[in-house]
């Protein structure tokens, strides 16, 4: 390891750094702290006041502008004049209110007489989890040897405070005839306070350090889906995959029914999940173990969804001949719409296929269309929960639990639930789904498929109107056309473009005399 050592500063620090000063509200705090600022300007002092949000900071200036105080706001919403603001911050009476000082990287120069009035005031409205951008803040009085003070308000009921436990300074306030606006100041209230912050950050660096630890989980669970997802894609153990998930339905209700030995919600969860009654009687349910009641339901409702599929190669088969017929060779695939009554999709078969296999092959396009689709929506719903779930176990440390440990145990939870999910889904579609019955009177329900370009801002435009609309999630109905090319429209392919890049900080070829940043590269 190499040595650290410490350089001295330029000239001796002479700024004052004072206790903080703790309310048990944050109203209270927040009059405090404009009092003293007032109190400051009158003495000709500039102030620099520091916030932890941008919803502090405007908050703060209306309380300002109540007492008719001119002060600037300086945040992300002003950035374009955030030299000038800094630049004013350090004349007599000037008021700066800002949020995070870290990395503005401007030294704030005091004007005349300010010296001798006491230089530059820090007040801090808030402590942040970090103990380096307290530290950054108080840095901005002080510098080159300049007189100045620094006072941070604190309330109980800042999100710091409460993270450890702040209620037991407030009973202990109360017994001690507290009145509101009165305030503690005590050196071991501040040692209290930083020593919060040194906890959440080692709980901060904990969490970088981990971060491969939680990734891996993610790795695992990804993986699994993916394997499924080429299954499906490539036809490698579609078959076997389908038959796992029609028995791992089949045992859940089982066992969840059996468990509660409600025989009558057990069979309507077979018809709801499987389209199909059971020949399982309400003895043969009570008196039989559940492995033996999985396996008998997992070979019935598996022999009715295979009957099923050959009545819809029957029913299919024609369909295709027909438009073979009037259609000619011309035509490689097709879109066929199939609904469930709740949900629809649109499955692109192979004509030529599907002929030769009288059906097989629309019935084949048909899993693998709806094991996607299912598998596809669920995932991205589970990539939402996992990402909650990773910032909601990060406070376990707090009950001296290691959060890796519980995020791992919900998170196979989640993922446990989401494959049920998937499978009673897929399930379920493909046992109650159909032909729509004009499909079958009238051909022309099918059209061809061909490969088209895909405008995403047209996508874009429909998901932003779907939201509005209030559409949920799920596998939406699709629209008889959306994915449809008129076979008489020929497609035309546009030239790609290719613009040389601009630079952030050129200047923009708009002629505006703007930074290419600040003018049309804002848009992008």
């Amino acid at each position: 390891k190499l040595d650290v050592v410490n350089i001295p500063t330029n000239l001796p620090m002479v700024r004052k750094d004072h206790q903080d000063l703790v309310y048990k509200t944050k109203r209270e705090k927040y009059k405090a702290s404009i009092d003293e600022i007032e109190a400051l300007r009158n003495a000709g002092r500039p102030v620099l006041v520091g916030t932890t949000s941008v919803e502090v900071s405007e908050l703060l200036s209306r309380m300002l502008r109540q007492k008719n105080i001119p002060h600037n706001v300086l945040n992300a919403k002003q950035h374009a004049k955030e030299a000038q603001v800094v630049a004013e911050a350090g004349l007599p009476g000037n008021v700066t209110i800002a949020t995070n000082m870290a990395g503005r990287g401007t030294d704030i120069k005091l004007g005349p007489g300010v010296k001798d009035a006491g230089g530059l005031a820090i007040i801090g409205t808030e402590r942040h989890d970090s103990r380096r951008v307290d530290r950054q803040l108080r840095g901005r009085a002080g510098r080159q040897g300049d007189p100045g003070t620094s006072q941070f308000y604190v309330s109980l009921e800042d999100d710091l405070m409460r993270m450890f436990g702040s209620e037991r300074i407030a009973s202990l306030m109360d017994r001690m005839g507290y009145k509101e606006g009165e305030v503690i100041q005590h050196s071991m209230i501040s040692k209290s306070i930083e020593r919060a912050q040194k906890k959440v950050e080692e709980n901060n660096f904990g969490i970088r350090k981990r971060l491969l630890e939680y990734d891996d989980v993610m790795n695992k669970q990804r993986s699994v889906i993916y394997t499924r997802r080429n299954h499906a894609l490539f036809g490698e153990r579609l078959a076997l995959d389908l038959d796992n998930a029609f028995y791992n339905v089949a045992d859940e209700l089982v066992s969840s029914f059996k468990e509660s030995n409600d025989y009558e919600e057990f069979k309507l969860s077979v018809i709801v999940n499987f389209g199909t009654d059971t020949t399982i009687t309400q003895g043969e349910f009570e008196k039989s173990d559940a492995n033996s009641l999985a396996e008998k339901l997992y070979q019935e409702v598996i022999s009715n969804y295979h009957r099923k599929s050959e009545v819809l190669k029957h029913e299919a088969f024609p369909v295709f001949q027909n438009i073979r017929k009037e259609q000619g060779a011309n035509i490689e695939n097709v879109f066929v719409p199939f609904t469930d009554g709740k949900r629809g999709l649109q499955v692109l078969s192979n004509m030529e296929k599907t002929l030769n296999s009288k059906g097989g092959e629309l019935a084949n396009a048909l899993e693998r269309t709806a094991v996607l689709a299912f598998i596809d929506e669920a995932w991205k719903e589970h990539l939402r929960a996992m990402d909650d779930l990773k910032t909601s176990v990060q406070s376990a440390y707090l009950e001296q639990k290691d959060p890796l440990v519980i995020y791992k145990v919900e998170a196979f939870q989640l993922f446990k639930q989401m494959d049920s999910d998937v499978n009673k889904s897929i399930v379920s579609f493909l046992c109650h789904c159909g032909l729509p019955a004009e499909t079958q009177q009238n051909p022309q329900q099918i059209r061809e498929g061909r490969q088209q370009k895909t405008d995403m801002s047209k996508m874009r435009q429909r998901k932003e109107e779907m939201v509005a609309a209030g559409g949920g999630g799920g596998v939406d109905m699709l629209e008889p056309g959306n994915d449809y090319i008129d076979p008489s429209q020929p497609i035309k392919q546009e030239p790609v473009k290719v613009e040389p890049k601009i630079g952030r900080n050129e200047p923009c070829p708009c002629g505006s005399g703007k930074k290419y940043k600040n003018c049309h590269g804002r848009e992008s």
